[in-house]
């Protein structure tokens, strides 16, 4: 047993030491998960560094730019302004729960690659994950609308042109039909 005095100095040693653990228990791309979290602890990093699920990024860390965004019961959220407690019995999607279950691209992902939506692809996540929110409640959308629905996801290399184009696209074989 370790004496009170030891506890609070290695407690004082190790600043990010936090007593405030909590149990979170939630649904990340239909897998149930539960574990031990601090209280303080983003979503994001639950997500990055306790699921080693790194595909949502870490960006501007202040929910402007959109890399972080993640589908909390279907709706977009920031994950950097969310903390890992606060989603308790939630399903989240992240970008790698927007595949097909065979493991092959989505609608959105396919037109994306044909359409060059991505380049660099910091910013891809978040925009995939955006943009099968806003398809999926708009299914016939302008491009005015889609430029309106990217329009907090920060993109530094593409222009936007061919993520709208890809949006577009995704779009247009969804109506038709496509899986």
């Amino acid at each position: 047993m370790t004496s009170p005095a030891v506890q609070a100095a290695g407690a004082a040693a190790n600043p990010h030491h936090s007593a405030d653990m909590r149990r979170v228990s939630l649904r990340v791309n239909g897998k149930p998960y539960s574990a031990e979290v601090e209280s303080r602890t983003t979503l994001v990093d639950f997500l990055r560094h306790s699921l080693l699920l790194t595909g949502t990024h870490v960006g501007c860390e202040h929910g402007v730019c959109g890399a972080c965004t993640i589908l909390i019961d279907g709706r977009s959220a920031r994950s950097c302004l969310t903390l890992a407690v606060q989603v308790e019995g939630c399903d989240i999607t992240t970008i790698e729960g927007l595949a097909n279950a065979d493991g092959s691209l989505s609608i959105l992902q396919q037109a994306f690659s044909e359409k060059h939506g991505l380049q660099c692809g910091f910013c891809t996540p978040g925009m995939l994950t955006t943009l099968s929110e806003f398809l999926r409640d708009h299914p016939a959308p302008s491009e005015q609308q889609v430029r309106e629905a990217i329009s907090g996801n920060l993109c530094r290399c593409t222009g936007y042109q061919g993520i709208v184009e890809a949006a577009l696209l995704a779009a247009s074989r969804i109506a038709a039909g496509g899986r």
